[in-house]
Parts: C-alpha cells; structure tokens; sequence
C-alpha cells in the first residue's frame, strides 16, 4: 500500500509543478540546475582529495586492488609523514568550507560535507595525541602486518606483480628499521607497553625469519607464498627460479637483518618496562582516553557512564540467562553453568575442519533468508579462512577483511583455530553472523558498492557505527529465525554479555586504574568464555584502548532506532526498508545516523 500512496504524492507533485507560474517554473530549473552544478564540483573535489591520498599510500591502492608504478612500494612510515596526511587534511576542510555553500548542495551531499568536516575534526582531536599509541604489540606492528599483507593482499597475476613482491621485500627492511626507531623514541618518553606484551612481539618476530631462506628447514610463510605465486604464472622457468633467487636474497638481505633489530629493541624496552597496563600512565593519559572514548563511541559519554551501562547490560544479560539455564534443566548457580560450558567437551570441536564446515552450513542458511530482510545485497563473495601459522598465537578469535572494489579479491572472514578451546560451538552461530553475514561482509561489501558516494565514504568508517552493525546483526540473526539449539542462543547472549563487559572492562583498566588480572578475573565471573579467551581479550583491550566499547554502544543506538520506526511506522515499517536506511548512506556517526532515521520517520508518516 505505502508504495502506492508514495506513486500518488509522486503524481501530485508533478502536477502542482505542471500548474506552477512560468517564473516559479524557471526559478525551480535555476535552482535544480545549481545544485546539479554544485554536486558535479563538490564530486570532483573529493575525487581530487582521495587521488591525492592514494598518491601518498601505495598500500591503500593495493587494499582496492589499484596495481600501478607503485605496486612494489610501501608506505612513509615517519612521523613526518603523519604530520603531512593530518596537515592536507585541515587544509583540505578549509578549502571545502570556502569554496561551496552548504545551502546550495542537495541533501545527499549536505551528507558528504557533514561527514568530510566529521572527519577532518576527529583527525583534529587525535592529532596532539599522536606519539601515544603502541607501534609494536600482539595486535598491530610490521612484525606480523608485512607478512599478513605480502600473503593475503598483494596478488600476483603476471611477471610486473611478482617484480613488485620482490621489490617489496628489498625495502621493507628501511620500513622496519623506520618503526623500531620510532618505537624507541616513544618508549624512552614512556609510552612503553606493559611487560607481558613483548614475549608475543619476539615470538612474532622469530616465526617470520624461522626456516627457508633464512636458514635450513621448511620454507618461511613469506618465502612459501612467493614461490606459490610464481609457481602459478604463464612465464619460462628460468624467469620463475629468478624471481625466487631474487625474493630470497631480499629476504635475507633486507628482512632478516631489520627483524633482528626489532628482537633487539623490544629486549630492551622489556628491561625498561613499567608497572600497569592501562594508558593513565601516561603523562597525557586522561585526555587521550577521553578523546579515544569519543573517537570510537562517536559520542560525548564519559568513561563512568560507559562503565555504568556496561554494568547495566551485564545484569540485563545475566537475567536472560538464567532464564535458559532453567529451560535446559541445569541446576546451579550461572556461574556453575559458565564453568559447566568452559570446560564440557560436548561444548568444543576435535577439528578444525569440523568448525569450519559447520560455519560454511550457518552461513548458507542465513544467506537463503537475506531478502526477506534485506532489499539491497552485496555482490561480492565471502570466503572463510583460518588465520595463518605465523601469527595465529597473537591475533584475536575472529577478523574481517573487505573486499577489493575491482572484484580482484572477496570479503574474507578470518576465525583463528590456534586453540579450538577457545572456540566454543555456542559460540560459532553469533561469530560466524558477526564476521559473516548479515554482518561485516554485508555492510562494508554494500558500503565499498555504493559507487554514487565520494570515496572517503566508500572506504572510511567509524567504528561505532560498524563494530555495533557486527554485533546488532548477531541479534537479528534471532529475529531471522536461527539459534534453534538453545546453547547457540546462550551463546549469542554470551557474545552480547561479552560486549557490555567490554564497557566495564576497557574503562576499568584505563579509567580506573585496574590491572590485567583484575580485569581477567572480572571477565571470569562474569562470562562464559573460556580462560584463554579471556586473557587474550584483555590483553587486546590493554593495547587498544577505548575501540572496545564501540560495539555495544553502537548496537544499543541501531536497537533503539530499530524500535522507535517500529513504534512510529506500525504495519508500513519493513525491515528491508530501515536497513537500507542504515546501510545506504555507507558509515556515519551515531548523532548522524540517528537524525537520517528520523527523517526517514518522518517522511514515512
């Protein structure tokens, strides 16, 4: 019926501007055509800036599948050239502000200069506090990012890509040696990591130089990659065992010695390391934990605020709980039923193939019901791979990685099966929607499709907005019809739960001054999770802080917005339609977003 009535406003519209007076008519085209102007302009301009950038980042080229004269270069790793991308960036803004009346553009694009002043005021913010993250730790640094991006991003179809890896391994050892010095810079003016973070550096470090060529045994994963990806181009052989010999002296010529250096450093700074694991160590540490709060929430909310909700969604959680608990016929208390799913074997795979097999079944009967829930879908494919050998000890359980916009390569959802006791089947469904489908894969492959957006809303993001899609898409899987088994729905609750103790926890650690293991034992009482989970969870909040309280205080907001069209909209409300809402204008803050669904309301009505 709505389609109906909008076909009829549709209709009226045009026959009040049929019957309008000639000049109103002419006034009308005038304005029509100024904004068709404007938005031509505005257009060029933001192509202009994201050429720009590119020029600046041959690894972002690579990212969308660009192979040009820069496809064998890294990225300026310096300060200085952090400094230049923030400095283009003010200027950029400037420009835009005095070059195009706000007025004049159309909505759409009022959208875009809103999220393009957005972000040039959240670099504003960050900027002072640019010397205060970690270079070197278990989640990021060039110990396990060169490789991660040599395996899994640089392609190789023909003999210039291969003479780009290759050249790439010659420098990345000036792309190292570039990192440790600045890592000893910041540690000698105490932005150190805690203790406990180097043994997983070194051992990073030490994985990627371990065998061939470095030394006698197996291949190195970088060596083994390379020579796969020669192994499978249409050129003689003798060019193929060149390109090897060559990869391989870069190796040991370039690599190896820069990733001895990064041994050094980090058994240096281990010797110099401070108690505490949270950033109000810092000198600065109170005001780069308020505006990494504000960067990753996109909102204005305290640290005890986020703490309070957090303890609030935790009771919440728990109550749901229960309530299964005794569906199931489990007698105990909750936190007997945590130990029971901890350390039950029925609760865990003997295999990796065997979870992995089960994920590629939740995923395809999710995919069959997407259009009943969904009118746009992405186009791009989604592959699931286990994360690689050589840093499978450090990363996180589970990751997502966009597809390129070219088509060269699918959206790629990582699971790490280093320890599958880690890995809880309750679990998989909520992951598997959360990196999968309707989640990661869907928004950001939508998002990298719509090609009527400027790029830096195409391949930007805040992380309110795409972290609480992940975890919002967990429970739509519910209103999908799936979790049947009601271990898989405890399992979804346990993944919510997990989220709002991130509220607590992060804001513990670097608010309240709370230690590692007072922070692991919070997770312990309070979750299901396995131990090994817990820890390596804390460790990844003590490194990253504040970017774990974006996912519950992103879900709570699209929740709340979900229910307020609901409650506006009645019978003409689908899901199809809010989602589109939600997805189509690509990430923005949750203030954004919140007035885009209002207006959607609004003209609902």
């Amino acid at each position: 019926m709505r389609n109906l009535l909008l076909t009829a406003a549709s209709a009226l519209a045009l026959t009040m501007v049929a019957a309008a007076p000639a000049s109103q008519a002419q006034a009308g085209e005038t304005e029509t055509t100024t904004t068709e102007a404007a938005h031509e302009t505005l257009a060029a301009f933001f192509e202009a800036y994201d050429e720009q950038e590119l020029a600046h980042s041959p690894l972002s080229k690579s990212y969308r599948g660009i192979r040009d004269d820069d496809y064998g270069k890294w990225d300026d790793a310096s300060e200085a050239a952090e400094v230049a991308q923030y400095q283009r960036g003010q200027v950029a803004l400037t420009r835009m502000e005095a070059e195009f009346d706000k007025s004049q553009l159309s909505d759409a694009d009022q959208l875009s200069y809103r999220l393009f002043q957005a972000r040039a005021e959240r670099a504003d913010k960050a900027f002072p506090f640019r010397r205060n993250s970690y270079i070197f730790d278990q989640m990021n640094g060039a110990q396990s990012q060169i490789p991660a991006f040599l395996i899994n991003i640089h392609r190789v179809s023909n003999q210039a890509d291969a003479e780009a890896y290759v050249s790439r391994l010659e420098g990345a050892g000036a792309l190292i040696d570039s990192l440790v010095e600045q890592a000893a810079e910041r540690a000698d003016d105490g932005i150190i990591v805690p203790n406990w973070v180097f043994p997983y550096v070194i051992a990073d470090a030490r994985n990627v130089i371990n065998g061939a060529p470095f030394e006698e045994g197996e291949d190195s994963p970088i060596y083994a990659d390379l020579k796969k990806k020669v192994a499978e181009l249409d050129i003689p052989d003798a060019e193929k065992a060149d390109l090897v010999a060559r990869g391989g002296a870069a190796m040991v010529d370039s690599l190896k010695p820069a990733y001895e250096k990064l041994i050094v450093e980090m058994e240096r700074q281990q010797a110099m390391a401070v108690e505490g694991d949270g950033i109000w160590r810092f000198k600065d540490g109170a005001a780069y934990y308020a505006e990494r709060l504000q960067n990753y929430t996109t909102t204005d909310l305290s640290a005890d605020e986020i703490h309070q909700i957090g303890l609030d969604n935790v009771a919440r959680i728990h109550g749901l709980m229960r309530k299964i608990m005794a569906d199931v016929g489990f007698e105990g208390s909750l936190q007997d039923f945590f130990q029971h799913l901890r350390t039950s074997d029925e609760f865990y795979y003997d295999t990796r193939e065997a979870y992995l097999a089960d994920v590629d079944s939740k995923l395809a009967a999710i995919t069959a019901k997407l259009p009943e829930f969904f009118n746009t879908l992405p186009k791009a494919p989604l592959v699931i791979k286990p994360v690689e050998a050589f840093r499978e000890k450090s990363a996180g359980k589970a990751f997502y990685n966009s597809p390129a916009p070219d088509g060269s390569r699918p959206g790629t959802y990582y699971v790490n099966l280093y320890n599958l006791r880690s890995m809880s089947k309750t679990e998989l469904e909520a992951l598997a929607y959360h990196e999968g489908l309707p989640g990661h894969h869907l928004q950001r492959t939508i998002q990298t499709e719509l090609g009527d957006l400027p790029p830096f809303r195409r391949f930007g993001g805040w992380t309110a907005y795409t972290e609480g899609w992940g975890l919002y898409s967990e429970e739509l899987g519910k209103d999908m019809g799936f979790y049947q088994d009601p271990y898989s729905d405890f399992g979804r609750l346990g993944m919510e739960l997990w989220r709002a103790c991130r509220l607590v926890v992060d804001t513990g650690i670097h608010h309240k001054r709370w230690s590692r293991e007072e922070a692991i034992q919070y997770l312990t009482d309070n979750t299901p999770n396995p131990e090994g989970d817990i820890r390596k969870a804390i460790e990844r909040y003590i490194v990253y802080p504040g970017q774990a309280t974006a996912y519950m205080i992103g879900k709570l907001k699209i929740l709340e917005l979900r229910q307020r069209a609901q409650d506006e909209l009645g019978d003409s409300f689908t899901m199809g339609d809010f989602h589109d809402v939600v997805l189509k204008s690509g990430p923005v803050p949750l203030d954004i977003l919140e007035e885009r669904v209002n207006s959607w309301i609004a003209e609902s009505k």
